[in-house]
């Protein structure tokens, strides 16, 4: 796969509250879930996305847990969530035809789920920070602090979407696809079918260069 050249990122954030959190404690901890959501999308800057006539999209949504492929699944919402893809490559100019059609462009949808265990040593050694009251205070000096070593253990969750657009037009003779555009959607509920719509919309909003030129 062609590396990606970064485009751009887009959050859901009003700028105001930018200019906010230099006023105020922890602006960002009251942003609303649609505000908290990330848009990043990518593209190959060689492609020209003018030369691209038709596309075909898959068919139901893969799923991967942990790094490994769990699936193919294909909701209500999953479904929902094709169509407005597939709305959006219209609107560009992009004709929708079936895969053994030879379309130019290629489009997958992959949910992406991942369960992390971090490991933190505490008590933490801000006792040897400089002012904090040393040994010496308590008449031992030449003394240091020292407190065995526990750990503990907690599990963090990351899910988000990705969204590919692959290059079928132009596929290289040892059988490699380029991707020429990614879009990644990460925050909270993205995975919410209720903000599909407005998802979809932000990330081709995002890509203005995703025209075809016929």
């Amino acid at each position: 796969m062609k590396k990606l050249s970064f485009f751009a990122v887009l959050f859901a954030v009003p700028s105001a509250l930018f200019l906010l959190s230099s006023c105020g404690k922890n602006a960002l901890n009251n942003l609303s879930n649609e505000e908290s959501r990330i848009y990043i999308t990518n593209r190959d800057s060689t492609a020209n996305f003018k030369s691209y006539k038709t596309f075909s999209i898959v068919d139901s949504v893969a799923v991967i847990q942990n790094n490994q492929m769990a699936g193919m699944e294909l909701t209500s919402g999953d479904a929902q969530l094709l169509q407005l893809i597939t709305a959006q490559m219209a609107q560009r100019g992009y004709v929708l035809v079936n895969k053994d059609q030879n379309p130019d462009l290629g489009i997958n949808v992959t949910y992406i789920a991942n369960t992390y265990t971090n490991v933190v040593q505490y008590p933490y050694d801000w006792w040897n920070t400089p002012g904090y009251f040393d040994p010496g205070y308590w008449g031992y000096g030449g003394y240091g602090y020292y407190f065995p070593p526990t750990f503990g253990i907690y599990q963090t969750n990351e899910n988000y979407m990705t969204v590919d657009l692959i290059d079928l037009k132009n596929a290289s003779q040892d059988q490699k696809l380029n991707a020429v555009w990614n879009a990644t959607l990460k925050g909270e509920q993205v995975l919410n079918p209720g903000n599909y719509p407005s998802e979809v919309k932000a990330i081709f909003d995002q890509s203005p260069y995703l025209q075809s030129g016929k």
